[in-house]
């Protein structure tokens, strides 16, 4: 969440830049809850002055055998008031956290302006589009066709947005996320981690996506409530959740390979077609902690290994900032990774990498030790999939298909495929 102190003394400034961000802050019911707090805290602390100089008193007449029945007396009448104080306190402290929990993370200043995804900004293209000498057919088609693909079963097990693959198709599934996190620790120089698949409220907390966001989770049944994840950012992250490092221990680059749950319940009717938008899908995290001066390089960083994926694939994309109306809650900056779908003839998302500065961070109070001033600050967090492992397989499908169906293996992929070229031979 944003600094409370933003909103204490620059409410102004901070409601323009979230204006930007298509957020509209309630400043006057703000200003009146705040005006609120000061004036009970004011009253808390006089009553709590005046217990505490009372305990003295009381104490001393003790000592001297003097009869405190009037000053006990005195100390009940005000005592029931500073409870009543107390709890009218908490209840503001909470009414304003409940506020926050609530806004945005603010854009980063180098954030187009905009209102949806036709505001984003490109910053630059790998690659060509494949030429194709036929009409080039989209996943969907190549994977049923081959029989290695089936929505109905997938149906049949679960519901819509579910999906089973058999054969060399899972084969090249498993090959590509083995593919993804060897590349992370090998060359680029990740901690691989394995992260739990469900998490706490406290968790989701952390990185945002509670209480905002709760109808696009999974809830698990049973005596303790827990939720499925969304994304690996959000147990990765929360590892330094409530935790003090030491500065030694920065830059933090993890890598997590996990399954991913999503009820997309603001997507109704959005790719209800193929693989794109599943509730189960997978993913290969990036995640870093780091100091706050380091982060803007570490964010060029992340997406730099992201695409890196994409060069070594052969798969043309393009990467775009995102417009302050198309980022997510918890960025402060974000580029998407495009890749190039034949099959659809467009780029699609295949990689957002953000960071949140320390949004998150002071969500979950994850610090370190500036040895600087030998004093707790927040970290920095950034997060980014290298890569969706599903749109990179259906990526694989559509630009490297033939005439005839079949799918032809990138090189970098066939030593994880046994030696094999070609899927549907």
């Amino acid at each position: 969440m944003i600094d409370i102190k933003l909103l204490r003394t620059e409410l102004e400034e901070t409601s323009v830049k979230l204006e930007r961000r298509s957020y509209q802050l309630d400043k006057k019911g703000l200003s009146a809850l705040e005006a609120r707090r000061k004036e009970v805290q004011v009253r808390t602390q006089e009553l709590q002055s005046r217990r505490n100089a009372s305990a003295k008193e009381i104490g001393k007449a003790k000592a001297a055998e003097e009869d405190t029945a009037s000053l006990m007396a005195a100390v009940a009448n005000f005592g029931d008031e500073l409870k009543q104080a107390e709890a009218e306190l908490d209840d503001i402290q909470e009414q304003l956290s409940d506020v926050l929990l609530g806004i945005p993370n603010l854009a980063h200043e180098s954030v187009p302006h905009g209102q949806d995804e036709n505001d984003n900004v490109e910053v630059r293209r790998w690659g060509e589009a494949p030429a194709f000498d036929f009409e080039p057919k989209d996943h969907t088609d190549l994977g049923v066709e081959l029989g290695l693909l089936d929505f109905e079963t997938g149906a049949k097990l679960a519901g819509s947005r579910f999906v089973t693959m058999t054969g060399q198709l899972v084969r090249l599934h498993r090959a590509l996320t083995q593919f993804m996190i060897d590349l992370h620790v090998q060359e680029h120089g990740y901690t691989e981690i394995y992260v739990p698949y469900m998490v706490n409220s406290d968790t989701l907390r952390g990185t945002g996506q509670l209480p905002k966001f709760e109808k696009d989770l999974f809830g698990v049944k049973g005596e303790q409530d827990f939720y499925l994840i969304p994304t690996a950012e959000v147990p990765v992250t929360n590892v330094v959740r409530g935790e003090i490092v030491e500065a030694e221990s920065l830059p933090r680059k993890y890598v997590c390979h996990t399954p991913c749950f999503r009820s997309e319940a603001g997507s109704h009717g959005k790719d209800t077609r193929g693989m794109l938008r599943q509730h189960q899908f997978e993913k290969v995290e990036l995640v870093h902690i780091v100091r706050p001066q380091d982060s803007y390089d570490a964010l060029e960083e992340l997406t730099s290994s992201a695409e890196k994926i994409l060069q070594k694939l052969g798969l043309h994309y393009r990467t775009v900032v995102l417009c302050t109306g198309d980022m997510g809650f918890a960025a402060a900056k974000t580029y998407d990774i495009e890749v190039w779908l034949p099959g659809q003839q467009r780029y699609r998302e295949i990689s957002s990498c953000s960071n949140c500065e320390d949004f998150q961070a002071r969500r979950m109070q994850a610090r370190w030790r500036n040895p600087e001033t030998g004093k707790p600050e927040l970290v920095h967090t950034l997060n980014g999939s290298a890569l969706a492992v599903g749109r990179t397989l259906i990526a694989v499908m559509e630009n490297c298909q033939d005439a005839a169906g079949r799918i032809h293996i990138p090189k970098v992929l066939q030593p994880y495929m046994g030696g094999a070229k070609i899927i549907g031979d």
